[in-house]
């Protein structure tokens, strides 16, 4: 499994390349890291998938070769608490990463989301699957902890999805089980606000019955709360956003401060770094 030069765009990584070939090269190019071992078996089953799309990808980003074993050092330096784990490093920073061996489905999303193909890259070798449902997410994880129960991350994957599948009791139960060393980890807490922005709205009035409550009397800052709130769960960010905003211009202190604290608690659970940064900006042009 390691790096030949079949890829020029694939290398292993050790201490004595990793400044240069790691942090400065992604200064320019992104590099993701793949850690793997020669005895781990969904490692053989990954790393050849990210080969391919490397090569897809034309040069887009290189693909680094970390041997834990032999390079025990920078494993250490990652935090890496189990094989394999992919992490992406750009602008000489971890962007994002993801551990296990995911489906190609799934890594052509991660990549999706970060990376876009250089031209002259062979899209007719591209193989469109269909996305993974939460259902379909759930059973996996289900399926490997229990071949590999000592792995407590994937815990934390398995209630992520069962919140995405709308388990949210499960979910909960899930999150409150987790080792404390997870219990911080940025997925934990992204976790921890879903959930409790999903028991915001239980048994609260429907999108349109607050619509209404706040076009009827602007100044019904429960209503925009839980519309916003319900406008978010529904992947309407941006108008979800803007109710937060309005409590926190106009009642800023209502509810012992509600609108900024949804809107932390917003920002923690979406992907779109470029709205996160846009409302961000607005907050603190309202609070400073």
């Amino acid at each position: 499994m390691s790096a030949t030069i079949a890829n020029p765009h694939v290398f292993d990584v050790a201490e004595d390349n990793f400044e240069t070939e790691v942090l400065q090269a992604s200064l320019n190019t992104p590099v993701l890291i793949d850690f793997w071992a020669s005895w781990c078996e969904p490692c053989k089953t990954l790393g050849p998938m990210l080969e391919k799309l490397t090569a897809e990808y034309n040069g887009a980003f290189r693909l680094g070769k970390v041997d834990v074993d032999q390079h025990q050092q920078l494993a250490g330096m990652f935090g890496i608490r189990s094989i394999p784990t992919v992490m992406l490093v750009k602008d000489g920073q971890v962007l994002d990463g993801f551990a296990g061996a995911l489906p190609e489905g799934k890594l052509r999303e991660f990549l999706s989301r970060h990376l876009q193909p250089l031209e002259g890259a062979p899209v007719d070798e591209v193989i469109e699957e269909a996305p993974e449902s939460p259902e379909q997410a759930v059973e996996r994880l289900q399926q490997a902890i229990a071949a590999e129960p000592e792995r407590h991350e994937l815990k934390l994957d398995l209630a992520l999805a069962q919140m995405r599948a709308g388990h949210v009791d499960t979910a909960e139960a899930g999150l409150a089980a987790l080792p404390v060393n997870l219990a911080t980890d940025a997925r934990a807490v992204r976790l921890r606000n879903q959930l409790e922005l999903a028991r915001a709205v239980h048994g609260a009035p429907s999108l349109s019955e607050l619509h209404q409550r706040v076009q009827t009397d602007g100044n019904d800052w429960q209503a925009r709360d839980l519309l916003g709130v319900r406008l978010l769960l529904e992947d309407d960010a941006a108008a979800g956003l803007d109710q937060f905003l309005a409590i926190l211009q106009h009642a800023r202190d209502w509810n012992d401060g509600q609108g900024k604290k949804r809107l932390l608690a917003a920002f923690s659970t979406l992907d779109d770094a470029e709205l996160v940064g846009r409302y961000r900006r607005r907050m603190a042009s309202l609070l400073f």
